[in-house]
């Protein structure tokens, strides 16, 4: 056998199976990129319509959250006849914990301002309720916290619980 002779016909097969290949490829580029991107699009697309639901929903559920934190809501649903202050606060924190952790995986579905803002506003409230009944006599009962609370509530100029509900809105407007 010609060993020379088999690799240039070896060679000559292989480059011209190499430019067969690579015309092809030029030929066919933009439509195989737009096919993938397509899918991708269409993927992208899926997982938004499949998102959308648990979003609104996440949405909802912050709603219902900022407004069992607001303390006037706080107050009128857990404030109980003759209960002392320090009751009142223990009752109230463990609500906003409670309520806190049953909503703390909501956060993977609405923007991490919104969650932020709504973290810092059960950290503020706690904080004022603490400061309200550190502020009151040892023997202080509940309805001496619930008015210290509300009046500090009124003095406040803009509704931070008000304020958090327009940020959630916003965000469910941007949704469509």
């Amino acid at each position: 056998m010609n060993l020379p002779y088999f690799l240039t016909q070896v060679a000559t097969f292989a480059s011209g199976g190499i430019i067969t290949v690579l015309f092809a490829w030029y030929l066919l580029r933009n439509d195989i990129q737009k096919y993938f991107s397509f899918k991708s699009h269409e993927t992208r697309k899926d997982e938004r319509v499949h998102l959308l639901p648990l979003r609104l929903q996440a949405q909802e559920r912050m709603i219902v959250f900022v407004e069992r934190l607001n303390p006037v809501n706080l107050f009128v649903r857990l404030h109980q006849h003759g209960i002392s202050a320090k009751e009142l606060q223990a009752v109230i924190l463990n609500e906003i914990r409670s309520e806190y952790q049953h909503n703390v995986t909501q956060q993977l579905y609405i923007s991490t301002v919104s969650w932020n803002v709504i973290r810092k506003l059960k950290e503020d409230t706690i904080a004022m309720l603490n400061n309200a009944v550190a502020g009151l006599p040892a023997d202080a009962s509940g309805v001496e916290l619930s008015r210290k609370v509300l009046e500090h509530m009124a003095g406040i100029a803009d509704n931070p619980y008000e304020l958090t509900l327009e940020l959630i809105q916003k965000d469910i407007h941007q949704l469509f």
